[in-house]
């Protein structure tokens, strides 16, 4: 996994740093253990979010953290919003480094297991009714994240679309999309008249309808689409996306920002790694 490469950590860590609140270092009785630093807490972060392992095991594999403080340190961050600001950082400077090309839009979700429950999940329709949440995501036609949100596995795609696409404009990268591809689930009145109305050239996979074919089903034609797919295939190596075991989608919603983070600091680096040689 490249996100545990050494030289790929020290890259997260120094965007990270910057973003870090401030530590409260007064204590009502003049005394407290020393702080642990940041740096042992985001590589003990970083092995959870890529194992799926938990806070106990991660204390293990890491040391000179316990999982107590880990979960602290991940409260002060997230009330900080720094994952969620270091996606947006990162997405401005790949931007600005490389360029995004939205002309071409696609949208998918994604289902997870969520096996301990919480707010934001439910009943998952792909895992016989076992509780899951799932991400609905926007990428350009080289599949870099441009929106992206948390939300219940029972959540139809075609419900999160209209919020993605909100997530897009957010970013102000919208009135650059030409063409919007989805697959066939997408395929109702409803969606063709939202996307119609922002301007938008639809290109959906339509629906198999009953007794057009016969035999063996037709092999499923990506089209465009196979950026989207390859970016959720790429997010759904990380055990603690593709199981989650949190129980708060606030913790959910910064999870999958930091893998945003690390995917485009993984492109910049390749790019850069390229332009060097």
């Amino acid at each position: 996994m490249r996100a545990l490469e050494p030289e790929v950590f020290d890259a997260v860590f120094s965007a990270v740093e910057p973003l870090l609140p401030e530590p409260i270092t007064t204590h009502p009785l003049g005394c407290h253990r020393p702080r642990v630093s940041d740096r042992i807490c985001l590589w003990a972060m970083l092995v959870r979010l890529v194992t799926g392992c938990s806070w106990v095991d991660a204390e293990r594999l890491v040391g000179g953290v316990s999982d107590t403080t880990l979960r602290t340190r991940r409260d002060e961050w997230g009330a900080a919003g720094v994952l969620e600001r270091l996606a947006e950082m990162m997405l401005g400077t790949y931007n600005e480094a490389i360029g995004l090309h939205c002309e071409e839009l696609s949208v998918d979700g994604s289902i997870h297991k969520a096996p301990c429950g919480g707010e934001g999940t439910g009943k998952s329709p792909v895992d016989r009714g076992k509780l899951g949440w799932k991400w609905s995501i926007a990428t350009d036609e080289v599949g870099i994240p441009i929106g992206w949100l948390a939300d219940r596995a029972n959540h139809n795609d075609c419900v999160l679309l209209p919020a993605t696409l909100d997530e897009v404009e957010r970013h102000g990268l919208l009135g650059a999309v030409g063409t919007l591809h989805l697959d066939r689930g997408y395929d109702n009145p409803v969606v063709h008249r939202q996307v119609a109305a922002l301007g938008i050239v639809l290109d959906v996979a339509k629906r198999r309808r009953h007794g057009t074919t016969a035999g063996a089903k037709a092999p499923v034609a990506l089209g465009r689409r196979w950026a989207v797919e390859r970016t959720n295939s790429w997010l759904s190596n990380y055990g603690q996306l593709r199981r989650d075991t949190d129980r708060s989608t606030a913790h959910r919603r910064a999870q999958l920002a930091f893998v945003i983070a690390i995917l485009l600091i993984v492109k910049l680096m390749d790019r850069g790694l390229r332009a060097a040689a």
